[in-house]
């Protein structure tokens, strides 16, 4: 986390959490979700505006976590900006040698590999779960096929549950509201 981020933190220490405003999808692209793009439907039904400025990627990239109950969140100064994922907390990038890496660029080693009903391919990593990027299919069935990674298939509606991460903070907030309040 920046240290510009702790320091509001510590200064402000009550800001409101933000729910449904920013989502990631499954290749790792950013979007900015206003009021009008919510009330449009559920993230990723409803997109709203691919970020484009690099700076504050890598900004929201720096400050990206998760907090105990697996709601992944940007933690902009004082407030912790919730994330809508498509799939899941993190989109994998597999490199020409078979590195893998997360949207964010930080390297990884995979843990496990897992295939859902659609084809999908997942691996669980120290950081977390994440889907392999669209891009690098082909180099991840060539490591497959030479038995570098063995797939384990999978349900993708089990995958949140096995490896504890909220897709959607905003759909569940209302849930945890009615249970803090009785």
């Amino acid at each position: 986390m920046d240290d510009i981020v702790k320091q509001a933190l510590a200064k402000w220490p009550n800001v409101p959490d933000c729910y449904g405003w920013l989502g990631l999808d499954a290749r790792g692209n950013w979007y900015m979700r206003d009021d009008r793009t919510q009330a449009a439907g559920a993230f990723p039904a409803s997109k709203g505006s691919l970020l484009r400025h690099d700076k504050l990627i890598d900004f929201i990239q720096r400050n990206y976590e998760h907090d105990d109950e697996g709601q992944w969140f940007f933690q902009n100064g004082p407030q912790r900006v919730y994330v809508e994922l498509e799939a899941a907390p993190w989109v994998w990038r597999v490199g020409e040698d078979y590195s893998v890496s997360s949207h964010a660029g930080q390297p990884v080693e995979p843990e496990s590999c897992l295939l859902d009903e659609s084809g999908r391919l997942y691996f669980a990593t120290p950081i977390g779960l994440g889907l392999v990027h669209t891009q690098d299919m082909a180099l991840a069935a060539e490591a497959i096929e030479s038995g570098r990674w063995t797939p384990e298939e999978v349900r993708a509606s089990d995958l949140p549950a096995r490896f504890g991460h909220v897709l959607s903070p905003a759909l569940r907030r209302p849930l945890m509201m009615a249970v803090e309040s009785s």
